[in-house]
């Protein structure tokens, strides 16, 4: 009987363990955007209670326009937050907390045009952005490696560019490993990714993930989920060809009617502030993707640091803080 009882025992306790066994870690991350002041734990301490536990710090530089080959950064008028000195002083703010670091430098282009559409007009100006983004891109590698940064972004949405100059592109991610030893993506928009060549050279398959999901004014959990389908499938098909997990480098959608339309559309539209749609987007999203092992996680777009003052149920922006959405993701960065 003593035996008996002893493998029961032994039964119960395997199965109590396994029932236990913790998920495995996901990229539970934000946009932290950059600011003209330092920050401390009063900024920091928002994103550790969203449950957040990786931070995407993104220093800008600046082209005049689409076909101007020359970036501008680490001037005098740049924020302190988008600085060399700035970024390592939030990297080191945000590792005291337990929040890992993306460094995500972006370019951008006067007036807010798209990245995407970036196009010199002649040989020489090509080798001139060539030379000039290597320069930018290299020196925050430098960065990224002094912090410890735990990835590092090597550009965000620029596909005419990538389209244009493929080999540059393979050049550069071997200059780059030379400088940084950590993980590496490229943040693709939504629909460049499928054609963005250099991704066995990386480690994450990095998507801005503003895919369309719903014709609704008010989308439907049901019908927002029923819109992921096609893209998941996509995605999943990327995963298994290059066997890189897919990292959402930008996720989230503007609090605002029919917000699944078109989740890209960043301009100053006064719409009406629509929360429920921010939440089941955000919500449908996390149902789809989230528990998948291919997928590696995300970055919410995006997150202020003087939480108190941004956000709130009258603004139909991105930002989720300070809304419901906020609580819903609350809710699933606790899972992990």
């Amino acid at each position: 009987m003593r035996t008996i009882f002893l493998m029961l025992s032994v039964i119960v306790l395997m199965s109590s363990c396994s029932m236990t066994v913790p998920k495995p870690e996901k990229i539970n991350g934000v946009s932290f955007v950059a600011s003209g002041d330092s920050i401390s734990d009063k900024h920091v301490n928002p994103v550790v209670k969203l449950n957040a536990n990786y931070a995407s710090l993104m220093p800008f530089g600046f082209i005049r326009d689409l076909a101007h080959p020359e970036i501008i950064y680490s001037g005098k008028r740049q924020w302190f937050g988008e600085t060399e000195d700035g970024v390592k002083q939030y990297a080191s703010a945000l590792n005291k907390k337990g929040i890992k670091i993306m460094l995500k430098p972006q370019i951008w282009v006067s007036r807010g045009e798209f990245t995407g559409f970036i196009k010199m007009g002649s040989e020489e100006d090509w080798q001139t952005l060539e030379q000039t983004y290597s320069k930018f891109i290299l020196e925050f590698a430098r960065i990224a490696q002094e912090m410890n940064a735990d990835i590092f972004c090597i550009g965000t949405e620029l596909e005419g560019f990538v389209d244009e100059r493929p080999e540059y592109w393979h050049q550069l991610i071997k200059e780059i490993k030379t400088i940084y030893k950590g993980k590496l993506t490229y943040a693709a928009n939504w629909n460049e990714f499928n054609r963005t060549p250099f991704w066995s050279e990386l480690d994450y398959i990095g998507v801005d993930g503003y895919f369309p999901l719903s014709q609704e004014q008010t989308p439907t959990l049901a019908g927002s989920r029923k819109g992921w389908q096609k893209h998941k499938t996509l995605l999943k098909s990327f995963y298994d060809t290059y066997k890189k997990p897919i990292l959402f480098t930008e996720f989230g959608y503007r609090s605002i009617d029919y917000a699944g339309v078109k989740p890209w559309l960043v301009d100053r539209e006064d719409g009406k502030v629509n929360l429920e749609a921010q939440s089941v987007l955000t919500q449908s999203l996390f149902d789809e993707l989230w528990d998948e092992e291919w997928f590696a996680g995300g970055f919410v777009w995006k997150w202020f640091i003087d939480y108190q003052s941004v956000g709130g149920i009258e603004n139909n922006r991105f930002t989720p803080q300070n809304k419901p959405a906020e609580e819903t993701i609350r809710k699933q960065y606790s899972k992990y």
